[in-house]
């Protein structure tokens, strides 16, 4: 039985978990994914912030993605009401094998944004909806004027794929202002894959690292990635040498 936390009862997904009776081959990707197999045998638990770290490869953007189109948004990024598909479909066959548990009340609302096709739902923006100036400036000041509009004000499941590569340091520290504003609002969720320490430390997230044996809660301080970046920038010589030697 799964006890319901109060405080995530009215969130728009308080729980994700296999589907019963799906049809998903547990021999060939993406179950074959350590995260992705542990998200099918276990569920996942969802509060108000998750974020999950890990290496290329480890799975948590196949997660984020299915549970994009498990929610009902495009996996080339946007609203429910967005049509805009990229060329494969990389996340449907996990999609379709999950299930959402809804908070009572939860907001249907959502937004998805994946770094490497944020471009192309930025152009389909602008050629569907209306110019709003996207492309008219860079990458990362497309990104920080989307959050300045009514997408990103309201009740609903934001989900982001690796933001931080269309970032700039300050970019990340607005970006992550705007995420800890809907996480505690009580009524809006995020959901974060990213490579980047800045954003992992989001207020009050859950900490997910993503690893070859699956998905393991972190406190912060204790993340392999911060670790690493401490490292690094003590001592980047010693990482330099150690690499160019």
């Amino acid at each position: 039985m799964v006890v319901v936390d109060a405080a995530r009862w009215g969130l728009p997904v308080r729980r994700v978990q296999q589907r019963p009776g799906a049809a998903l081959d547990r021999g060939a990707w993406p179950a074959t994914v350590p995260a992705v197999a542990q998200l099918l045998r276990e569920g996942l638990d969802l509060g108000p912030a998750t974020v999950l770290v890990g290496e290329n490869g480890s799975g948590k953007s196949t997660v984020v993605e299915a549970l994009a189109g498990s929610f009902g948004l495009d996996v080339g990024g946007g609203t429910p009401n967005t049509a805009h598909r990229t060329a494969v479909a990389t996340e449907a066959p996990l999609a379709s094998a999950l299930q959402l548990v809804r908070g009572a009340g939860g907001s249907r609302w959502g937004y998805f944004l994946r770094a490497e096709a944020m471009h192309g739902l930025f152009t389909h923006l602008e050629t569907t909806v209306g110019s709003e100036g996207l492309l008219e400036v860079s990458h990362g000041e497309s990104f920080l004027k989307l959050l300045d509009t009514p997408r990103f004000d309201g009740p609903g499941l934001y989900l982001m794929d690796e933001p931080e590569s269309a970032l700039s340091f300050t970019g990340c520290l607005a970006l992550l202002r705007v995420l800890h504003e809907l996480a505690a609002s009580g009524t809006s969720q995020v959901v974060l894959a990213t490579h980047s320490p800045l954003l992992a430390a989001l207020p009050g997230a859950r900490i997910l690292e993503v690893d070859a044996e699956g998905l393991h809660e972190r406190a912060w301080e204790d993340l392999t990635l911060v670790a690493h970046w401490r490292g690094f920038l003590d001592s980047p010589q010693r990482y330099l040498r150690h690499l160019l030697s």
